[in-house]
């Protein structure tokens, strides 16, 4: 069991098509098609556009912040087309390579990694596929130089925006900075991001926060480790936003947050992702079922049949998850195996004497508690597919620490297996429920504010729920939701491919056509997706 590993995802997710191949790059300008009418900008004034937001905002891509991602942001996107109609230059916090990831003062800042890129059977870290790579964005050595027309930051959340500090180094420590605002903030540490939006006294802008809001959360597993946004402080950001960004008159363009049920992060990695035929996995079932026969009879004393785990030598299994929403019987678990005069002869049979029959209700009790196998309405996150069936060496230390011998500390560590996954590896339905409520809670108040503003608004939400039940086809294009085979979005299942943000750029441009009575799309200038990539090169650097 110790030497057990998981195999990802083989379920053909990952089988790589043509029309995605990992070299169709494409960097090329775009070749406008004939125009149909002659475009004009309608009641807006493009000639100083500024962009607020998070990561999508940035560019961000492939888990990482890299100049040609950057190149195919949203907001530069529009600048282009914004640019035939009065547009004027548009300016970018690049970073220094195409690499990704940040430095502060030569030392690699943890979390802030290079990119990913496609290694023949799923996403995997850059120096895999190329080497040691040394990323050369360091935030104390070589920022740019502002002013920014893309105020992308990524990691903001909606308050983040207005609040003193966030790009000051020296609150780094303390975690009130971002190191991509760092790099904005120049000889203005302290300045707000909407504030240096404003210094530019911008005409037109775009607006897409709120996404982190709910992120976060999700992406943790919801283990209360980064909570959602109030909903007080989230509408007085983003109606403080709106209120100051038109106080002089410009217009703009708003976007609402997708739900994260909907994004390949959270559905790649099936909830039976356990093949029998893999490692050896089927000689350690008869085991398993032993373990969990004992501990089934326990849950159907107590009535929580739900919770039972039979293991299968010829089928798929479903991970063990802890799952919070399950009363803790972990005390019922320990008293009933302390009770059963069978239960020494059942330790004897794992190897242990019967003196350890105390310690092992205890440890049982402890680790299954909240346990019960996953079903099809939990969602995995993407990363928990590097630690299903390995061993967890915390827990095999703990287990070692009361005596218990290596091999059985390893046995009852395997992650998913006999190790149910911890709460950040899962979200369950109850939390899925909740960071939908709280979305579509965030997301009226949103809309609310654009139309009150009289804003241009585009449903993100629903063209990404488009993407995920069937796709979204544009031109020769039709783009998915599936993780490396759908094109929509990059390898970290979260942001958008350079491609799918040239989509979200024309549903961008058919709001302002709507709000502003501009032509964009019935001038033929929006853009040819298939002429942006869905995958970057390892060799692009």
């Amino acid at each position: 069991m110790k030497n057990l590993k998981y195999i990802y995802i083989s379920l053909g997710i990952l089988a790589f098509t043509a029309c995605n191949d990992p070299e169709d790059v494409d960097l090329e300008p775009e070749v406008m098609a004939e125009a149909l009418v002659e475009l004009n900008a309608g009641s807006a004034d493009f000639s100083t556009y500024v962009s607020l937001g998070n990561s999508l905002t940035a560019g961000f891509t492939d888990n990482a912040l890299f100049i040609a991602g950057q190149e195919n942001s949203i907001p530069n996107l529009l600048s282009t087309k914004f640019a035939l109609v009065g547009g004027g230059a548009f300016s970018q916090p690049l970073m220094s390579d195409n690499i990704g990831g940040l430095l502060a003062g030569g030392t690699q800042l943890e979390g802030f990694d290079p990119r990913l890129v496609f290694g023949g059977a799923g996403p995997v870290d850059l120096a895999d596929v190329i080497g040691p790579v040394d990323p050369t964005t360091d935030i104390i050595l070589n920022n740019p130089t502002g002013p920014f027309n893309n105020m992308g930051v990524p990691g903001a959340k909606s308050f983040h925006l207005l609040a003193d500090g966030y790009g000051n180094a020296a609150n780094l420590a303390a975690q009130r900075a971002n190191p991509y605002y760092v790099r904005m903030t120049g000889t203005t540490p302290d300045a707000k991001v909407l504030e240096l939006a404003m210094a530019q006294s911008p005409t037109f802008f775009s607006l897409w926060i709120g996404n982190n809001d709910v992120l976060g959360h999700a992406l943790s597993g919801a283990d209360g480790t980064n909570p959602m946004t109030d909903q007080p402080t989230f509408d007085f950001a983003i109606n403080t936003l709106v209120t100051t960004l038109t106080s002089a008159g410009a217009k703009g363009v708003m976007a609402n947050i997708p739900y994260v049920t909907t994004i390949p992060h959270f559905t790649t990695v099936p909830h039976d992702p356990i093949d029998p035929a893999e490692n050896g996995f089927a000689a350690q079932v008869p085991t398993l079922n032993t373990v969990y026969g004992a501990l089934n009879q326990v849950y159907t004393a107590l009535g929580e049949t739900n919770r039972i785990v039979v293991f299968s030598d010829s089928t798929n299994n479903a991970v063990v998850i802890k799952d919070e929403a399950l009363i803790d019987i972990s005390a019922q678990i320990t008293g009933a195996f302390n009770a059963n005069p069978g239960f020494p002869v059942f330790v004897t049979q794992l190897g242990l004497p019967e003196a350890a029959a105390p310690l092992v209700a205890s440890l049982l009790g402890t680790a299954y508690g909240q346990s019960r196998a996953a079903t099809e309405n939990d969602l995995l996150v993407l990363p928990s597919s590097n630690v299903i069936g390995k061993v967890n060496e915390a827990s095999f230390a703990d287990f070692s620490a009361v005596n218990l011998p290596p091999a059985i500390a390893g046995q009852f560590s395997v992650e998913g297996v006999t190790l149910p996954l911890a709460d950040k590896w899962v979200l369950t339905p109850e939390e899925q429920d909740e960071i939908n409520a709280v979305t579509t809670q965030f997301n009226a108040t949103i809309a609310s504010a654009a139309s009150a503003a009289g804003l241009a608004y585009v449903d993100a939400n629903q063209l990404l729920q488009d993407l995920a039940s069937g796709g979204v086809t544009d031109g020769d294009f039709t783009l998915t939701a599936n993780l490396v085979t759908g094109g929509g979005f990059s390898l970290d299942g979260v942001h958008l491919t350079a491609r799918g943000y040239a989509l979200m750029a024309n549903e961008f441009m058919k709001s302002i056509d709507a709000t502003y009575e501009t032509n964009f799309e019935a001038s033929g200038s929006l853009f040819n997706i298939g002429n942006y990539p869905t995958n970057y090169s390892p060799a692009l650097q």
